[in-house]
């Protein structure tokens, strides 16, 4: 008697192009790292071992923290944060029409290849560049830390668009198509409500990134802490350079708590009590700070016990 147990299901054997894609795509990775291993000095990671006394005599120049002038640091930094909301949220309004006409399924040819190759200009360049080209327009200050950010980020966010767009259902577009609407409600009632979710998720990482490249827009006179943070790396003041990256990555922090939350919300549809409870206590140390740099509470007492 024959007591083997067939398959319920059979594997169909990968075709020989399918191998052959799959070769190809895993070989021109691996050609690519062989590559980049000398030029990119990969062979020298072990000097992260061999000099780990170097690395830890220059931590321990960190080791302390100056917050003697914590009013210009604290003010900078929210101009910082000030700068990244406002250019995110410039972004966003840009990206949107510039993503649908970046996007395949939905704009000719002609229209989508000058906008696509518009908007990776605007990627490539880095936002410092962008920066020093405002600041020569309207001058030292925020306002050309928020034009570069906005740039940059229109051309980052515009392509992450595009490519939600050409990822979506075309069912929902096609029965709208079959009522007689045009082009317009094509895109508002059977596009926009399947991208949203991503474009969502897409525009509160930005958000966060912009709050990171905002720190150091200073360095070109384009507002926010950065101004202050390459003064002290640049005079050596490792204690002041220290208490500036702490207050950064606190605010960093809340940042990232924040849009994990909002995402929670406008996703998910869930954590609204958190929400609440979360910029409640967002905008009390906002007060907080504000009354502290207009003199009106006290706070040295506590920058002097982290000091």
């Amino acid at each position: 008697m024959d007591t083997t147990i067939k398959p319920l299901v059979t594997v169909p054997k990968a075709e020989f192009s399918e191998k052959l894609y799959s070769t190809l795509i895993w070989g021109g990775i691996l050609a690519a790292l062989a590559w980049g291993f000398f030029p990119a000095e990969i062979n020298r990671m072990v000097e992260l071992w061999t000099n780990r006394a170097n690395m830890a005599e220059k931590i321990m120049d960190y080791s302390s923290a100056d917050f003697r002038h914590w009013h210009q640091y604290l003010r900078a930094m929210l101009e910082t944060i000030q700068m990244a909301v406002w250019g995110s949220v410039l972004a966003v309004i840009f990206s949107v029409p510039f993503g649908l006409l970046s996007a395949a399924n939905i704009t000719p040819q002609w229209l989508r290849f000058p906008t696509r190759r518009l908007m990776d200009s605007f990627r490539a360049i880095n936002e410092l560049i962008f920066a020093l080209v405002f600041v020569s327009a309207v001058g030292l200050g925020p306002l050309a830390g928020v034009l570069a950010l906005t740039v940059h980020t229109t051309g980052t966010l515009a392509k992450l668009f595009s490519e939600a767009v050409e990822a979506i259902d075309t069912r929902p577009v096609e029965g709208i198509r079959a009522t007689g609407a045009g082009k317009l409600q094509e895109i508002v009632y059977g596009v926009i409500p399947q991208v949203l979710p991503l474009w969502t998720s897409y525009s509160l990482y930005r958000y966060e990134a912009n709050v990171r490249a905002a720190t150091v827009l200073g360095i070109v006179g384009a507002g926010g802490i950065g101004f202050y943070l390459f003064d002290a790396m640049r005079a050596f003041k490792y204690d002041v350079t220290t208490a500036i990256v702490l207050i950064i990555i606190v605010a960093v922090t809340l940042t990232d708590m924040l849009s994990q939350v909002l995402r929670n919300v406008i996703i998910d549809g869930s954590n609204h009590k958190q929400l609440i409870a979360y910029l409640l206590m967002i905008g009390t140390l906002v007060l907080v700070i504000e009354l502290a740099l207009a003199d009106i509470i006290p706070l040295d007492f506590l920058f002097k016990a982290v000091s």
